[in-house]
């Protein structure tokens, strides 16, 4: 969705960034700001001796612990016990992905994520950690022989095939988010223009639930990969 970027004209110089940029960056920020909060707030309970006890209202730290707890279970439901060691890359795919595409339901902001430079960004980023993730496991010839397929002669047809499967998948991941953010946004903003009550709201709140979904879909997706990745040493083993 395209909205007027009115803040960035507010603050002299912004102007010259890319909206993508800028708008990725303010998540970052945003992001940081709510790690450091949810982190006083725990250190205070630590201190205090309550640092078992949920707080009896909602705080920054009680969403931060929901997070952790339901980013945990995600992960080892998939990669068995060892995935909690990876809840901080995937919850901070998850995290950013969902701030990004939420900012754009909000009017004067563009999502990062209808930028396909941002969501390749991401899709290489998820790309390069679980392949380093599958080499640290296995090993680095280990981790090669999967590509050459359970039979050593079927390598000459294997390892083509592979190449082309695991370079296509931050390309896949990065077009999955960018088409279905941009079509979304795109959409709110034609029957926002067209009537102003009832009909905008019912897709704010449909923009709301895909933004879910899609940054669900692309850490779901990268966990899977994750655990291809390490699942190999089994079968060689």
């Amino acid at each position: 969705m395209t909205h007027p970027i009115f803040w960035v004209e507010i603050i002299p110089g912004l102007d010259k960034f890319p909206g993508h940029t800028l708008h990725a960056t303010l998540v970052l920020v945003l992001l940081v700001a709510f790690a450091m909060v949810a982190r006083r707030q725990l250190v205070g309970a630590e201190a205090a001796g309550r640092a078992l006890v949920p707080d009896d209202r909602l705080t920054v730290r009680n969403m931060a612990e929901l997070f952790v707890g339901a980013m945990v279970n995600l992960t080892e439901g998939v990669l068995g016990r060892a995935g909690h060691r990876y809840v901080p890359l995937f919850g901070s795919f998850f995290l950013f992905i969902l701030i990004a595409n939420l900012m754009g339901l909000v009017p004067g902001f563009a999502p990062p994520t209808s930028d396909f430079n941002v969501t390749f960004g991401l899709g290489v980023a998820s790309f390069l950690a679980y392949n380093a993730i599958g080499i640290r496991a296995q090993g680095l010839v280990n981790y090669l022989k999967h590509f050459v397929g359970p039979i050593w002669w079927l390598g000459i047809l294997m390892v083509p095939l592979e190449l082309i499967d695991n370079f296509v998948r931050p390309v896949s991941l990065a077009l999955r988010l960018f088409g279905n953010m941009t079509g979304d946004h795109l959409v709110l903003e034609i029957f926002t223009d067209l009537t102003k009550v009832i009909i905008p709201v019912v897709f704010y709140f449909l923009g709301a639930f895909v933004s879910l979904i899609q940054a669900f879909v692309f850490t779901l997706l990268s966990i899977v990969y994750v655990n291809l990745a390490v699942g190999h040493a089994e079968e060689h083993h």
